[in-house]
């Protein structure tokens, strides 16, 4: 692609806005048509929840790792032609990204999750369930993930450990949780951070 020069950067405040929007729309309605669906195969509500979580985790960590590729050769590519300093490359290259999203191969993304998802030992097996059932969830989860990492700083999410002490200041408790106790038992998803600060709480279910 040629090195053209960059849109003007788009109100970053806003752009934010809108992606941890649509994080919190995937939360509230895509997550529960994914939890619909998966219960046509898997009678387990825990195990549903640990699918979509695990689902969630993968993508992000997809999408990052093919960001970082994209990032690479954007970047190698605009240094040849570019005029400033390392800092204003970078936010051209971020700008150049965000602006063409095709250069993201997002159907690649969504087969590495899914196959990652069927190796995952706390998931049913292939023969019981395939997962490419959610690969609706995975595809939106993972174009979201992308663009997040346009951002300055990004937006990223926290891998919980089951057995972790529940912090209130990143999760809140599923309504079926023991609220007395003070470990995870297992996470429903995962909450969203900037900088290390936390900008939209997760969700766990505590047990004893």
């Amino acid at each position: 692609r040629p090195c053209t020069p960059p849109r003007v950067r788009r109100s970053s405040a806003s752009y934010r806005a809108c992606l941890i929007a649509r994080y919190n729309f995937i939360y509230a309605k895509e997550r529960l048509e994914a939890e619909c669906i998966l219960k046509r195969y898997v009678c387990n509500l825990e195990t549903v929840q640990r699918i979509i979580y695990i689902a969630v985790v993968e993508s992000f960590r997809a999408a990052k790792m093919a960001f970082w590729k994209v990032k690479i050769n954007v970047k190698d590519t605009m240094g040849i032609c570019f005029r400033g300093g390392p800092t204003s490359l970078e936010v051209a290259v971020l700008d150049y990204i965000a602006c063409h999203k095709d250069l993201y191969d997002v159907c690649c993304s969504v087969h590495e999750v899914i196959c990652c998802m069927n190796r995952n030992p706390k998931l049913p097996c292939p023969g019981e369930l395939d997962f490419v059932v959610i690969s609706a969830l995975i595809r939106e989860l993972c174009c979201l993930a992308y663009s997040m990492q346009t951002l300055i700083p990004p937006l990223d999410i926290v891998y919980g450990v089951d057995g972790e002490c529940f912090n209130r200041n990143m999760y809140f408790r599923s309504f079926d949780s023991d609220f007395a106790a003070p470990f995870v038992a297992y996470h429903v998803w995962p909450p969203l951070i900037e900088d290390g600060t936390v900008i939209v709480k997760g969700e766990v279910v505590t047990k004893k």
